[in-house]
């Protein structure tokens, strides 16, 4: 009998251990499980995060982008235009993809096309791409300001063009050489029924004549055609010194999205326009300005946060700021180290130079150093 308990208490034992087993195999199965679904949220956050992206479809020698999947923050890409162009900036950019290239070759003219409603279009293998990391809305205006500042005298190009919208910014010579480009939204639909518009060329597909969501976007395509066609007028404009810019922000696509589904036929067929266009788009102005041109793409699907504009209205009573209780310096602007060094070194310059040249005449020979010094001796002969 003795034997017989022991044997059942063994038995339960092993049973014990089993079940104690298949427990832990299932909380170690569930932790997988846990830790396969972390994994998945967070590649979905950082797909997201970093869906859109910054195309280079030109740019000259001078200009050097290195290939690579450096992310580029979204708020940043004015100053990439600005570095690019050859103009300095308040905050540095820690960003390896762009380089130093020639610092007396910089390009005549940068132009940079935001596209809405999609976060990679499919172009040509031979340009560059970066992800986008916090895509939120940006403009170049700073930029638009710097070319306006250094360059007044001899009136760049400048041109900010929303077409949707019905914005337009020019400055310089743009008011001469765009002044016939259709910039409302009537001017575009009647400039897609003339006879040398972009419909009698190109292949619409499953997009409409007579759909004005496909108007609004096959407008935009237009804009980009007449764009060209002026400028290759007016080629002297891009041999002179001064840089010219055009931003262009096109949020035809994003209509279309909105209007037949993004798994539609037409969301397919206008992404490939697009794209087509887009390049076709970039070679010509790189010809135009001899090979010497900027040209970048920004896809974003949706900002991060929305767009708003700093106003401020005339009937907005004054509020008095108080003052600085702490009696706190004021902030130093990027500009202070230029000009500490400048006078660093002139004033230390200067102080080495007095101290080497008094050294020098207090130790001069009045009798051997020089004919100043020896008319003054007393046995001159008098002829």
């Amino acid at each position: 009998m003795a034997a017989a308990a022991a044997e059942k208490v063994a038995g339960r034992g092993w049973w014990q251990r089993r079940k104690w087993a298949v427990v832990e195999v299932e909380q170690k199965d569930c932790v997988c499980v846990c830790c396969r679904l972390k994994l998945y949220e967070f590649c979905l956050s950082v797909s997201g995060i970093f869906a859109n992206e910054f195309n280079v479809l030109r740019s000259p020698e001078s200009v050097i982008f290195h290939q690579g999947s450096w992310p580029i923050p979204g708020e940043r890409i004015p100053d990439l235009a600005a570095l690019s162009m050859g103009f300095s900036v308040e905050e540095d950019l820690s960003w390896p993809g762009l380089a130093v290239g020639d610092l007396f070759r910089r390009p005549r003219a940068t132009v940079l096309v935001t596209v809405t409603g999609i976060d990679k279009l499919t172009l040509p293998e031979h340009g560059i791409s970066y992800p986008i990391e916090n895509a939120v809305p940006f403009n170049l205006d700073g930029v638009a300001n710097a070319i306006h500042t250094l360059f007044s005298e001899e009136t760049p190009v400048v041109v900010q063009l929303a077409p949707s919208e019905e914005r337009v910014y020019m400055v310089g010579k743009a008011n001469s050489v765009f002044e016939d480009l259709s910039v409302t939204l009537r001017q575009l639909r009647n400039r897609l029924f003339q006879d040398n518009s972009i419909l009698a060329s190109l292949p619409l597909n499953s997009l409409s004549r007579n759909n004005e969501v496909d108007l609004l976007f096959l407008s935009e395509l237009q804009v980009l055609h007449d764009i060209t066609s002026l400028l290759s007028r007016h080629k002297h404009l891009a041999k002179d010194h001064s840089p010219d810019l055009y931003s262009l922000e096109l949020s035809g696509l994003e209509e279309i999205g909105k209007r037949y589904g993004e798994d539609s036929q037409q969301f397919k067929d206008a992404s490939q326009i697009l794209a087509d266009s887009l390049q076709k788009f970039a070679d010509e102005m790189y010809n135009l300005y001899g090979g010497n041109a900027v040209v970048e793409v920004v896809t974003v699907k949706t900002y991060d946060t929305p767009f708003v504009r700093k106003s401020r209205s005339i009937l907005e009573s004054s509020q008095t700021i108080p003052g600085d209780q702490y009696n706190l310096g004021y902030s130093y602007n990027f500009n202070y180290a230029v000009v500490f060094n400048i006078i660093l070194w002139i004033m230390i310059g200067l102080i080495i130079a007095v101290i080497v040249i008094s050294y020098n005449l207090w130790n001069m020979d009045p009798g051997y150093d020089s004919i100043i010094y020896r008319m003054t001796n007393q046995k001159i002969r008098m002829d």
